[in-house]
């Protein structure tokens, strides 16, 4: 192992270069990046068309809790107003049991 602090590029190790040479000067086939990036933009596509639908839905079932729970607040209001009234008969009917 050498200790010297006057390092220079002649100090590398010519064996992994020899590697990384073979590795960055291999025949990458254009078509085949081109055809990678044609799946990826197809995918992003889908991916995009799957969260526009999806917002959608999500807006419509939205709209559709809002006025599922208008109607529930509006039925027991008629409930409890027909509750009411029923009582009130209940109490009459009774009256009139007790007066007769």
């Amino acid at each position: 192992m050498r200790h010297d602090h006057n390092w220079t590029g002649a100090d590398i190790d010519r064996e992994p270069q020899s590697h990384y040479i073979v590795c960055m000067t291999k025949n990458i086939k254009p078509p085949v990046f081109g055809q990678e990036v044609s799946r990826l933009e197809q995918q992003v596509e889908t991916l995009l068309t799957t969260i526009d639908r999806l917002v959608k839905e999500n807006r419509s079932l939205r709209t559709q809790q809002e006025s599922l729970t208008t109607e529930r607040a509006s039925l027991l209001e008629k409930h409890d107003s027909v509750r009411h009234r029923v009582e009130g008969i209940v109490t009459r009917l009774k009256s009139l049991e007790t007066g007769a």
